[in-house]
């Protein structure tokens, strides 16, 4: 009898390539059929901190498989990812050999590239790998997943939320500059009931205009960083944190504040003003739909409630950051 009718979906093959990572507080194996998609989780995760959440440790487990390219049209993208949930299964499909399959229950989690995608590998990394690590260390740990940016100082973080543009990763990087370290960017993972917060200190992304307002040394690497270009067709430099020196979270902090960033044009200085419990908690729900819907949710709004405010930026967004230092004093 032939191998292919034995183990007609490859489930017993060995794969041969192995990287295990402390990620998001959890313990996660990373498992390949080919050295290439390593390459993919070093650059995804690779050197970052190791944070940990005051509760057991969590082990996942991440296989993924390069799959034969896909013909499409010359410089045309691959569908945007579709999302299912049923049987205890989360999945993201693009096409058939590029999707993710997830599964909370048992803590596993499949990523599934065409070669094509790994050139350039910025959708393969943020669209189908970070996707299917984010959701499953959260799912397996029950905590609650949002959209938004991170900083902290001294184990007390600030949560920067917003509109798209309205100024989040300028305003981590003045941050930055002003003693704050970088928990997240992007998506920030929070523990309800104890309010820990971890996430992954690995991309910024700016826009050429806000280049203006940083300091020349992070100007000249932000320039020599790649540009990506998301899904609504705007283009950033993607800065990696971790080759700028730029300083990260190293030991988990819990959240302090949680703040609404707006960017009105005209506004010359920047406006801190607090949000009572009942504001704090509508745009809360209003801001983050997703995690709104997700276990948790009360208890996560319940340990924040009080500790709202609303930053209107101004021009000035090195003065912006000094307001995100005065909640911590």
């Amino acid at each position: 009898m032939s191998a292919a009718l034995v183990d007609p979906f490859r489930e017993t093959v060995a794969l041969p390539h192995v990287r295990r990572l402390q990620l998001l507080g959890a313990r996660v194996q990373f498992a390949a059929d080919d050295a290439r998609l390593l390459d993919l989780v070093d650059a995804a995760f690779g050197r970052l901190p190791r944070l940990r959440l005051q509760r057991p440790v969590v082990r996942l487990d991440v296989q993924l498989r390069l799959q034969p390219a896909v013909k499409r049209p010359r410089g045309a993208l691959p569908a945007v990812p579709r999302y299912s949930s049923g049987a205890g299964w989360l999945s993201a499909i693009m096409d058939a050999s590029n999707y993710v399959l997830v599964e909370p229950l048992t803590r596993r989690a499949l990523v599934s590239v065409s070669e094509e995608l790994l050139r350039p590998a910025y959708l393969a990394r943020y669209e189908l790998l970070e996707f299917a690590v984010l959701t499953l260390a959260a799912r397996a740990q029950g905590l609650v997943a949002l959209h938004g940016a991170c900083v902290a100082r001294n184990g007390a973080a600030v949560l920067l939320l917003g509109e798209r543009g309205a100024g989040k990763s300028t305003l981590c990087v003045h941050g930055l500059q002003q003693g704050f370290a970088l928990l997240s960017e992007d998506s920030v993972f929070v523990a309800p009931a104890t309010r820990e917060a971890v996430g992954l200190a690995n991309f910024l992304h700016l826009r050429a205009p806000s280049l203006a307002s940083l300091p020349a040394r992070v100007v000249r690497g932000v320039r020599d960083s790649p540009v990506i270009q998301r899904r609504s067709g705007v283009e950033k430099f993607e800065l990696d944190v971790r080759r700028a020196g730029l300083p990260l979270v190293r030991q988990t902090p819990r959240i302090a504040a949680v703040v609404f960033v707006r960017d009105r044009a005209g506004q010359k200085t920047p406006r801190l003003a607090p949000l009572d419990a009942r504001q704090c908690i509508s745009r809360l729900r209003a801001d983050q739909p997703y995690a709104a819907g997700q276990p948790g949710w009360q208890k996560f709004t319940a340990t924040v409630r009080g500790r709202g405010f609303e930053l209107t930026r101004g021009a000035d967004p090195g003065a912006a950051a000094h307001e995100l230092g005065r909640l911590l004093t």
